[in-house]
């Protein structure tokens, strides 16, 4: 928070801050198995990365769905979103941070954590579960 009372605007967020956010709204639609990994130091194009999973192509594509949308309400809009015609593996790009759903076979061949495994590992899913709400320290 800014101040006492004071909201922050999603446009105006910290990177961290706003994968946060993602992992807690993808945590609302029953993502499983979320962590996120800071990658800054690693990477030239995002601060963070949110990778969860869905138990299914229906699931995955409607955590994506609701990120976006949720997202979208308070004004940040993805600069891209890639995998929505299959829901295997969708990435929702929100600049600083990179949104990785996917359905579970999909994630374990892929293994970005193994790819990314230098990469400081911030929260898991049970650090943030009951946290925070949506809507608690984010508003427009």
């Amino acid at each position: 928070m800014t101040g006492k009372g004071k909201r922050k605007s999603m446009k105006s967020l910290p990177a961290r801050e706003k994968a946060e956010y993602c992992a807690i709204v993808a945590l609302e639609h029953k993502a499983i198995d979320l962590i996120l990994l800071r990658v800054e130091e690693l990477s030239s194009f995002a601060d963070y990365f949110v990778i969860c999973t869905g138990k299914s192509s229906r699931h995955v594509l409607a955590i994506s769905e609701h990120i976006e949308m949720t997202l979208r309400k308070k004004g940040v809009k993805p600069l891209g979103i890639e995998g929505r015609k299959h829901g295997h593996w969708v990435l929702l790009d929100y600049d600083d941070v990179i949104v990785h759903i996917f359905y579970e076979p999909v994630r374990r061949f892929y293994d970005l954590e193994s790819l990314w495994s230098d990469a400081e590992k911030i929260l898991i899913e049970k650090e943030i579960r009951g946290e925070k709400s949506k809507d608690e320290d984010f508003s427009t």
